[in-house]
């Protein structure tokens, strides 16, 4: 492992940690202990995303906002907070208003990062379209299974499976395997 490698943490908010919450992830909870566990190893070579609902909609968006209205309500909106397991410290923070966080100002906001892992949620949404875009741009992604969560086991399992096609662009690991290489491992 490149150990320049960022980590990027996929949007561990809120709105998709809190079980009463319209988006809430199951598993949520141990994708974020597995980001926790992680962050440490990556002191200064982090970023964190969040995933922001636009002030107000535009194209194919506008219908997705008609079926979750409360995602626009300003009521709502500590719901986008960072969970308190992930406060912000040194990281590099990239809001977007997409479910992709790749693009060429992360990439520059990561200071043209060329290995890069990934965790969080949702494993079969923002991870993926991250993913896929990092491993267009030419960046080595490494997608830590037991750091993210899908929507379900099946769509979390699912997606996994379609990332791991885009093999070697895009590998899928373990915590204990980014340990591990580390010198950290069991």
């Amino acid at each position: 492992m490149n150990l320049g490698s960022w980590l990027v943490l996929i949007d561990l908010q809120r709105i998709f940690g809190e079980p009463a919450s319209h988006w809430f992830t199951p598993r949520f909870a141990d994708a974020a202990a597995g980001a926790v566990r992680l962050r440490e190893l990556f002191p200064g070579r982090t970023a964190l995303t969040r995933f922001l609902a636009p002030e107000t909609p535009a194209g194919a968006w506008v219908p997705y906002y008609q079926q979750w209205p409360f995602a626009l309500d300003p009521a709502n909106a500590d719901l986008y907070d960072l969970v308190p397991a992930l406060p912000p410290g040194d990281a590099v923070l990239i809001d977007r208003p997409t479910f992709g966080k790749w693009d060429a100002a992360t990439r520059a906001a990561l200071g043209d990062a060329s290995d890069i892992i990934l965790a969080g949620v949702s494993t079969d949404c923002c991870v993926l379209s991250t993913a896929l875009a990092a491993a267009d741009d030419g960046v080595r992604v490494r997608v830590v299974a037991d750091a993210c969560a899908g929507l379900s086991d099946a769509d979390h399992r699912r997606a996994l499976d379609v990332m791991a096609l885009y093999g070697p662009l895009i590998e899928i690991t373990t915590v204990e395997e980014i340990l591990a290489e580390r010198g950290l491992g069991r």
